[in-house]
């Protein structure tokens, strides 16, 4: 019986027939006000003031919730029930299972959590595959693989209960100085778009609520500080900021958004109503719950000062559009009951968030009478014999370290190569450098052995790490490797320096592993709270890099990093550079294969890496104020530039024919090219596509990327490549801040990166000009068509 006198078949939520929204109004309609509000928080069991932060300001909460007294009117969420402390993975499904049973049990419509993780670079749990950091995704080039690794993700969480993932993040770098660089997929929006539609479409497709963060305009902070003001203007923010939330929603169809810690001209995104309610829901279409950050309605009266109380910050959020209070009741418990008894709440602004989230767990299945809390990885266990189950679930599984592996491969970005590369066998390297023997050197902060595993450092990491030193020695085996710290990450001691320049001149080559150590709020160079006051190599890592290029002795250079840093004379100095952005468990593989030659590198820089430590911020879609001149003494100009690097194939492009040059502004143009691989060997190129208006009503980037293609083709071989481009792509917010196509003379670059364009093509479009909305065409067509082969060299 559900406590209301009827059955679980008759009850009208409980009847998959009905539309989750009917479900939803019926179960509302019986609900008390106490019983409405506990459907609209979370709480994170486990989580408490001591140990180090993983959420800000975490040691300001109160005391843990007390179950008993809040379980009995149910609960929305469950916080993070395997991302909290280490657990091993079946023993967590089954204290899940336990905990979905008490809550169930202890409502009286038998209404389940719903349980959330966090998943930016897999899922953060002990013992699960530790994947590439998005900015890894973004040198990729490659949306499906993107979208294969999320599912994969999105598998493995769904099998032990977890319902909602906390990914991906779809902020655009503005200030690689931001600690968070690691966690976004790079400085362009129509990049950071594809690629984190790719990632929704995978995670929803296990039946795993993707979560779009940070709504909006997080990484736009002043000075690259986290959880700092920002000051853009409207068309920065609705041409750079929106455009990858948008497309995610229009295509990706993800079921929540997470709301932004920041305050934007002084308005908090947590209560901009015209954001989450307007531009959200009205005109994109949006239907799926809004979460909050953690803590962040609260930050209504704490940070931002727009709040008297708790209630007032309650009533804020509510009205401007959140849903759910994560990661635990602080504003939406009693604070929000008290200012609907005074009227300062309305109760069907409640009912309003509400039934988007009963409508969610309805489609979750957790409102169906014969919901189960049993998760598929315990499908065959027996739960009275809990030990018997350590061990016995596989979050790491052969598969998954392949995905991982081929996502680390593709990810390499080779920035120089002096024609060293790959080796060729040497009989002495020296390994030297910080991360030359670092485990944790290749995750990201929100990698678990680092988010949660570096507060239990005798708890091992649960996944195999294989360092640089031992990937090397395993890659050349008949090379003798000697391996030199010189320097830490970010200590301040150079005594380490001379034995590596001894190292140096003993060995044929040197691998310098230089780079970042993740960390939050200040325990690392990168992550959450790790921001940078330059892009200097930290601590005496240049001194370092320094001394060793002095040495005589060729250099290849390595950064595995969270962001890119200037690195000085190594730029002409050094015979190769390999960056590395927190590549994952099969990261040092990858480096180790590349250098090798195993792997032909075909990764591009998703974040351009400046000449100069000291030029932020500064971001290729720039206009031309922002370039180099002689009125400023400060050059922006990058060392390596967005979209670029190298590999170990050759590719022509030739056979330019373009069929359609103008066009009216809502008609298209159409042109073609032949690429082929002219090298000895087997790899990819990405064909980039930049367009460029000279003109316009308002001031526009010099250009911007519209499009890209990564396109693998043998030793010989070649391809047709036909491109259609919309005139909405030309489109960019007027004046009056709506989006309008102008008439006028374009430029199509059709470009290795955005600094080597190898085909220009002149365009106009004709015509009125031309207002779009929401339902503008967001891609070119890209077709290959394969060519006979040509004669390898």
């Amino acid at each position: 019986m559900n406590g209301l006198g009827n059955s679980p078949s008759t009850a009208p939520w409980q009847d998959p027939a009905l539309t989750p929204e009917a479900r939803a109004d019926a179960l509302i309609a019986v609900m008390t006000l106490r019983e409405k509000t506990a459907q609209l928080v979370g709480v994170w069991v486990g989580a408490d003031s001591e140990g180090g932060e993983v959420a800000p300001h975490q040691h300001e909460m109160e005391q843990p919730p007390d179950l008993d007294a809040l379980l009995p009117h149910g609960l929305g969420q469950l916080t993070r029930p395997f991302g909290t402390t280490p657990v091993d993975p079946a023993l967590g499904a089954l204290s899940l299972l336990r905990t979905q049973q008490r809550i169930a049990a202890a409502n009286r419509f038998g209404i389940p959590a719903l349980a959330h993780e966090e998943c930016l670079a897999g899922f953060a749990a002990w013992g699960a595959t530790a994947y590439p950091v998005p900015l890894s995704w973004g040198a990729t080039f490659n949306p499906e693989l993107v979208k294969a690794m999320a599912a994969a993700i999105g598998r493995d969480l769904r099998a032990v209960g977890v319902h909602q993932g906390l990914a991906p993040v779809l902020d655009v770098v503005r200030d690689a100085r931001w600690g968070r660089v690691e966690e976004t997929i790079g400085e362009d929006p129509y990049l950071v778009a594809t690629v984190a539609t790719a990632y929704v479409q995978g995670l929803e497709s296990a039946g795993v609520v993707a979560t779009l963060k940070h709504f909006a305009g997080y990484s736009a902070s002043r000075a690259g500080r986290n959880l700092a003001p920002v000051s853009m203007g409207p068309r920065e923010r609705a041409d750079v900021i929106l455009p990858p939330f948008e497309m995610a929603v229009r295509e990706g169809r993800p079921r929540s958004v997470m709301h932004a810690y920041t305050d934007t001209d002084g308005v908090p995104s947590a209560a901009d109503e015209a954001l989450l309610t307007g531009l959200l829901r009205h005109t994109w279409g949006f239907t799926g719950t809004v979460v909050a950050d953690y803590f962040g309605i609260a930050f209504l009266k704490t940070l931002h000062g727009v709040a008297e109380d708790w209630s007032d910050a309650a009533a804020l959020a509510l009205a401007g559009g959140v849903d759910v209070e994560l990661p635990t009741v602080k504003t939406f418990g009693q604070p929000l009951l008290d200012a609907v008894a005074v009227g300062s709440v309305p109760e069907d602004v409640i009912d309003r968030a509400l039934r988007r989230v009963l409508a969610q767990k309805a489609e979750l299945g957790l409102l169906d009478a014969d919901w189960s809390p049993v998760p598929a990885a315990l499908a065959d266990a027996d739960p009275s014999e809990p030990e018997a189950l350590r061990g016995t679930v596989d979050l790491d599984p052969p598969a998954n370290r392949a995905l991982a592996a081929e996502v680390a491969e593709q990810a390499v970005v080779l920035l120089r190569n002096d024609g060293l590369l790959p080796l060729r066998g040497p009989a002495r390297i020296a390994l030297i450098g910080p991360n030359a023997d670092e485990p944790t050197a290749v995750l990201g902060c929100y990698s678990f052995p680092v988010h949660v595993g570096g507060q239990h450092p005798k708890t091992p990491p649960g996944i195999e790490l294989p360092t640089l030193r031992a990937s090397l020695t395993e890659e050349f085996a008949d090379s003798e490797v000697r391996t030199v710290r010189g320097v830490t990450v970010d200590g301040e001691d150079t005594a380490g320096i001379a034995e590596a320049v001894r190292a140096a001149r003993w060995a044929d080559v040197v691998v310098l592993a230089l780079g970042d150590r993740a960390g939050l709020f200040g325990r690392g160079t990168s992550g959450e709270g790790c921001d940078a006051a330059s892009l200097e190599l930290p601590g005496r890592q240049r001194d370092l890099l320094e001394a060793v290029l002095d040495s005589g002795t060729p250099v290849v250079v390595t950064l595995l990093a969270g962001r890119p840093y200037a690195l000085g004379r190594a730029v002409t100095g050094a015979a190769g550079i390999v960056q590395c952005f927190f590549p994952g468990e099969a990261g040092t593989r990858a480096l180790a294969g590349v250098l090798s030659g195993r792997v032909n590198p075909s990764g591009r820089l998703p974040v351009s890496v400046p000449a100069h430590p000291a030029v932020q911020p500064a971001t290729y879609l720039a206009a031309r104020l922002a370039q180099a001149d002689d009125v400023s003494s400060i050059d922006p100009t990058p060392a390596y530039g967005f979209g670029h690097g190298l590999g170990y194939s050759e590719f022509a492009w030739s056979g330019l024919d373009v069929q359609v040059a103008e066009t009216g502004t809502d008609g298209e143009f159409r042109l073609g090219f032949e690429l082929r691989n002219t090298g000895a060997r087997a790899g990819a190129e990405v064909v980039q596509l930049y367009l460029h208006d000279p003109v316009a009503s308002v001031v526009q980037p010099v250009q911007r990327l519209v499009g890209y293609r990564r396109i693998r083709l043998e030793a010989g071989a070649g391809c047709r490549v036909e491109l259609t481009l919309p005139a909405d792509l030309a489109s960019f917010t007027g004046r009056d801040g709506r989006r309008i196509v102008e008439p006028g003379a374009l430029e199509l670059r059709i470009s290795a990166s955005s600094t080597d364009h190898r085909l220009t093509v002149p365009l106009r479009l004709t015509g009125p000009p031309r207002p779009l909305d929401h339902t503008r065409r967001l891609h070119p067509t890209v077709a290959v068509h394969d060519l006979p082969q040509a004669a390898t060299p």
